[in-house]
């Protein structure tokens, strides 16, 4: 592992345990040459999935972007950071054993939107705009009441 100080090829592996959800590898790792110490993450990768986005332009699929935007939608909510991370490592099981090489962009939205809107109304609504472009005011009202409705009737 490259060292981020001083981009020497050799680091040792000082301590190794699993993250709070289980789906990592935490490593803390010190620098052969500079001494520095630094944390690393290891993750599973079932396979390499490429994302198809508007206009046919393709991307590998890559998980912080799937979490910074969520977590984007999350911010200033009272959604715990580990209720984040199981949202993405669902979505992210759900794309790697979905066996398709490619999926659409869409397809991951949608997971996200479904993921969110058991999570938090308000980080719904968030990615909501962005992902379904609102251009005027009167799209949020508009899906914020088809939101308030769907809880009134889930409650009575």
């Amino acid at each position: 592992m490259r060292c981020p100080f001083c981009a020497h090829d050799d680091s040792q592996v000082k301590d190794s345990r699993p993250t709070e959800d289980s789906t990592s590898i935490r490593r803390r790792r010190q620098c052969s040459s500079c001494g520095a110490r630094f944390t690393t993450f290891e993750r599973v990768q079932l396979r390499e999935v490429t994302v198809v986005k508007s206009g046919d332009r393709r991307q590998p699929f890559d998980r912080s972007k799937l979490e910074q935007s969520i977590s984007l939608a999350c911010r200033k909510r009272d959604v715990p950071q580990e209720r984040i991370d199981q949202l993405v490592s669902g979505i992210q099981r759900q794309v790697e054993t979905a066996g398709e090489a490619e999926v659409p962009s869409q397809r991951i939205g949608e997971m996200v939107m479904d993921g969110l809107k058991g999570l938090d109304s308000v980080a719904y609504i968030r990615f909501a705009s962005v992902y379904r472009d609102f251009s005027e005011a009167r799209d949020f009202e508009e899906f914020a009441s088809t939101v308030q409705e769907a809880a009134y009737n889930e409650r009575g």
